[in-house]
């Protein structure tokens, strides 16, 4: 069961990984890259500090910058655990898929995944009384995590599993952020 649920992972991969072509590389060499995503972190650093002011703004951002470390942090412990090649290093596909970088580090789960699902439920629960379209912040772990199947460094269960992940990450880190505020009394 389990090895048919991996060939089906490889077989969907290999299936996404080559719809890209030349023409969409760039692009998604820079979307794959988190210091393309600056003007989102400031869009959200400024959403943060208008709707919060200056004290609990700086306790927030320090929130999310431990956050992210955290959600980080845990994934490099289950890539430990779990030690699952990356599509770019397994011997069964590699040569089939189109690769434009080779990380060398394990594949499950997808960090970029994670963290950006982490942020984004965070950012969500904690600015949706104050912006309308903060819900479309959705979009950026669904783009940033794709990225990752075109470029062929991560297979489909890794970016589902570290949505699942990060949804769950996020969730928690929300709930703990309200406790200490609310014990704070920021």
């Amino acid at each position: 069961m389990i090895e048919n649920i991996i060939q089906k992972d490889k077989e969907f991969l290999i299936y996404l990984n080559n719809l890209g072509s030349e023409q969409w590389d760039g692009f998604w060499l820079t979307i794959t890259n988190q210091f393309s995503w600056t003007p989102l972190f400031a869009l959200i650093l400024y959403l943060v500090f208008k709707y919060y002011g200056w004290k609990k703004g700086l306790f927030t951002i320090i929130f999310l910058t431990l956050l992210v470390t955290f959600s980080d942090q845990f994934t490099n412990f289950i890539r430990g655990v779990f030690e699952r090649l990356r599509p770019n290093n397994d011997p069964e596909i590699k040569d089939v898929l189109r690769t434009l970088i080779r990380p060398q580090s394990y594949s499950f789960v997808s960090g970029h995944a994670t963290t950006s699902t982490v942020v984004t439920v965070f950012m969500i629960l904690l600015l949706k009384k104050h912006v309308e379209y903060i819900k479309f912040l959705v979009l950026f772990p669904l783009i940033f995590a794709y990225s990752r199947l075109y470029l062929g460094v991560h297979f489909p269960i890794d970016i589902l599993a570290g949505f699942i992940n990060g949804t769950i990450i996020g969730l928690l880190a929300y709930k703990l952020y309200d406790l200490l505020d609310r014990r704070m009394n920021l």
